[in-house]
């Protein structure tokens, strides 16, 4: 038991890292954090750093959080660092307790290629914005990027960007810190990400953004009450010009810098009546979760299809939005054979050149194979015979003596002996239960026994058809046509269940309909927790008539 809590306990455990920034110019810093979730939350060895960077403004951070019943303590471990050479350079993977994290890339520009001095040099406190385009299209995702640059370290401070007429802008992500030589003096600078999209076509006036804060003072500031250490800073304003869409341009409006399609998962056999997935990712460069069009197959002769709920990562890359997106698509083949599965594709318009593109994925020939357990007759394909039934037809005799080979068999003449019993059984309760209805009788719902135990028996097969090849609706109707007590919705039915597991998969069957559940995990917890059937509390007992007369008379 121990060595298996062990096991379980080092699966569970993450640890991951990651910087703030993967490309910064020359004196510039970044910061490398470290997540663990291992026991003890032990230190990363940052010593495989100094080869290529300067380690300083070493942090740390505890969480602690509780969800299904178990506690996680999450360490955050931050270091800065500046790097001591131009170039790609490669954050090594570095030890965490019994874990490692993977390697990282940063790039470096030189002092020639890396960003310009900003005008405001040599102020204490300066502000600088800029877009990651000067001429974007309508409804175009642009990066906005807002830089605080300081001489003097901070005590407080509020730094506002004012939302301009014409589009909307919304603030994403954390805020980045990191150091930066900048005409000889040495700043702290925070920068801040913001997402716009334009509204209309025409110039666009974004508003400066404004700082207003207080500093750390010198020793005279302080001694005669001077308030020297008050700072402030306004950015100039910038202007865009926004573009139209083009009257050529594909349906529905889709403006990025680039756009993939790739295949994640593709199945190498289908079988009939059996659902297999197949996991599409695309991943677009400028553009958010909701503004990505949602990605069908066309139809497929033979196969139905069935889509679960998009799963979406956004980030911030190269000063605009990306989204990487997985679109899972389940195929229930209805027949044996070869399955054709078109192409795919997605027209978008491409902001860099001009230009409409297509990205595409290539289609797919499958093969569907019959259902596992389903066994085809040798004779099923032969042409029926033409030949009179007689005595001396070769079929009919060969008919007949198989027929008699088979009820000379004992296990055969067995099963129909008891098939028989089970009929005579079946007349007798039916003409013994008094002619009512078994509790949650409906029509078309399949017939229940209630055992001692409190299990009822069922027909497996209404649910599992509906598993493997309806949709999560289906498989809640299946559901409700099972219960013995009757009920318009899936809480009433889940009081019912008298199984843990059973309640926590309908849980998460709810999730995945009407939220952001995941449909593929909430089909697997309802096959392996419902595998022997639902157990369903013991219906309450009818109340006993009240001895006493009623209070008021009765009509």
């Amino acid at each position: 038991m121990l060595l298996q809590f062990a096991v379980v306990a080092a699966a569970s455990a993450q640890t991951r890292a990651w910087l703030d920034r993967d490309r910064i110019g020359a004196g510039e810093t970044v910061t490398l954090n470290v997540e663990t979730t291992q026991p003890g939350n032990p230190m990363p060895d940052f010593s495989p750093l100094q080869r290529d960077f300067v380690v300083s403004g070493n942090t740390s951070r505890r969480e602690f959080h509780m969800r299904n019943g178990q506690a996680t303590v999450r360490a955050l471990y931050g270091v800065a660092l500046r790097p001591r050479r131009d170039g790609v350079l490669t954050v090594p993977a570095l030890a965490v307790g019994a874990a490692r994290t993977s390697p990282l890339t940063l790039v470096v520009a030189s002092g020639a290629t890396s960003a310009p001095a900003p005008a405001r040099t040599g102020d204490n406190v300066f502000i600088e914005s800029e877009p990651d385009d000067e001429t974007p299209y309508v409804q175009q995702a642009v990066g906005w990027v807002v830089r605080l640059y300081s001489a003097v370290p901070l005590v407080s401070g509020a730094l506002d960007q004012p939302a301009p007429d014409g589009a909307t802008l919304q603030r994403v992500g954390e805020d980045a810190q990191y150091t930066r030589d900048v005409g000889g003096r040495r700043y702290m600078v925070v920068e801040r990400r913001f997402l716009l999209l334009p509204e209309r076509s025409g110039t666009l006036t974004l508003p400066g953004a404004s700082f207003e804060g207080r500093g750390t003072g010198g020793f005279f500031d302080d001694l005669f009450g001077d308030r020297g250490g008050v700072l402030k800073a306004q950015a100039r304003p910038r202007f865009l010009q926004v573009q139209a869409p083009p009257a050529n341009a594909p349906q529905p409006w889709l403006p990025l810098h680039a756009l993939e399609l790739r295949y994640r998962t593709v199945p190498t056999t289908l079988r009939v009546g059996e659902a297999t997935d197949l996991v599409v990712e695309i991943t677009a460069d400028g553009a958010t979760a909701a503004q990505m069009p949602e990605v069908r197959f066309p139809s497929i002769d033979g196969v139905q299809v069935f889509a679960e709920p998009v799963k979406s990562d956004e980030g911030f890359a190269g000063g605009r939005p990306r989204v990487k997106q997985l679109r899972r698509f389940s195929l229930v083949p209805a027949r044996a054979g070869a399955v054709h599965v078109p192409a795919l594709k997605l027209a978008w318009w491409d902001v860099r050149t001009g230009s409409t593109r297509v990205a595409s994925l290539p289609a797919l020939s499958l093969k569907v194979a019959v259902a596992s357990g389903v066994k085809v007759s040798p004779s099923a394909s032969a042409p029926a015979s033409t030949a009179p039934d007689g005595a001396g037809s070769p079929g009919a005799a060969g008919d007949r003596g198989g027929m008699a080979a088979r009820l000379g068999n004992p296990w055969v003449v067995a099963t129909v002996v008891f098939a028989a019993l089970w009929l005579v059984t079946l007349v007798w309760w039916l003409s013994h239960r008094g002619g009512r209805a078994p509790a949650g009788g409906r029509v078309g719902t399949p017939s229940l026994q209630a055992s001692a135990a409190g299990i009822l028996s069922v027909d497996p097969g209404v649910l599992r058809r509906a598993l493997d090849t309806g949709s999560l609706g289906d498989v809640a109707e299946a559901l409700l046509a099972l219960a013995p007590q009757p009920c318009m919705g899936m809480d009433p039915l889940r009081a019912q269940l008298a199984d843990l597991r059973q309640r926590d998969a309908v849980d998460l069957l709810q999730r995945a309909r009407w939220s952001e559940g995941d449909g593929r995990a909430a089909r697997a917890a309802l096959r392996e927790a419902f595998a022997k059937g639902p157990r369903w509390r013991p219906a309450p007992a009818a109340s006993k008539p009240d001895p006493l007369p009623p209070l008021y008379p009765e009509r």
